[in-house]
């Protein structure tokens, strides 16, 4: 069965990449949390989407141009219609507090596609191993490059090539760069692709998956994860296939 993996947290209902969202994916029975992480200023790690802080706080700027104690200041509850409370923008350090004894797989998307933030894949390495959490974490990045520097640096941890276009003999591609996974948008899938990439032997987590018939085709041809802002939804489709 597949997994269900929440993108940046509960992000249907509540504000994005905040340890709201997460702790309520959590509830919602999500077997695993989706997040992203970009480096600040003074080389914290910290949990959100963009490049900026604009779309998802109240505050502007790239999120590079702030320290950690700066960023702390902005609401990450801003942008999200409803009464929520102030979330700060967490660090993965905090994020892997809340998880480090669950059963949850993590999926850590590198967002150094745009900016390289030299050294993000030694401190988000080097995080991972002081937790322990070799084995219930998953790396993802647009930046296949960065993908590949994580191989060389951390071979025991998963990893996997975020795209969002059809590629050819995709199954072969990341089965000669070394990614166990690979993490196509939903609309840049057909069956016969799919059945290529499995064919190779490698699992498929597919994003961001918000409709039902699409979430039962994906489980129906076994994909490995489905990301998706609506956990709650997800583990409902994924629950009635089974009676």
């Amino acid at each position: 069965m597949s997994l269900v993996f929440a993108h940046r947290g509960f992000s249907a209902a509540f504000p994005e990449n905040t340890m709201l969202a997460f702790q309520e994916a959590i509830e919602a029975g999500a077997d695993g949390i989706e997040l992203d992480v970009h480096l600040t200023k003074d080389e914290k790690i910290v949990v959100i989407h963009d490049e900026t802080i604009d779309r998802t706080t109240n505050g502007s700027g790239e999120v590079r141009s702030f320290t950690l104690e700066e960023l702390r200041h902005f609401d990450a509850a801003a942008s999200k219609k409803g009464t929520f409370s102030f979330e700060p923008i967490p660090t993965l350090q905090e994020y892997f507090d809340l998880v480090r004894d669950l059963p949850l797989v993590t999926n850590i998307e590198l967002k150094n596609g745009i900016f390289p933030y030299y050294g993000l894949e030694e401190k988000v390495l080097e995080l991972i191993h002081d937790y322990h959490l070799e084995d219930r974490v998953l790396l993802s990045s647009f930046n296949h490059q960065s993908i590949a520097k994580c191989r060389a640096l951390a071979p025991e941890i998963a990893r996997g090539f975020l795209y969002d276009c059809w590629l050819i003999d995709a199954g072969g591609y990341a089965k000669s760069h070394g990614a166990q996974y690979l993490h196509p948008s939903y609309y840049s899938l057909n069956s016969e692709t799919v059945d290529e990439i499995q064919k190779k032997g490698v699992g498929l987590n597919v994003w961001t998956v918000n409709d039902a018939a699409v979430m039962e085709a994906l489980a129906q041809k076994n994909v490995h994860g489905i990301i998706t802002n609506d956990p709650a939804l997800c583990r409902s489709v994924l629950q009635s296939l089974k009676q």
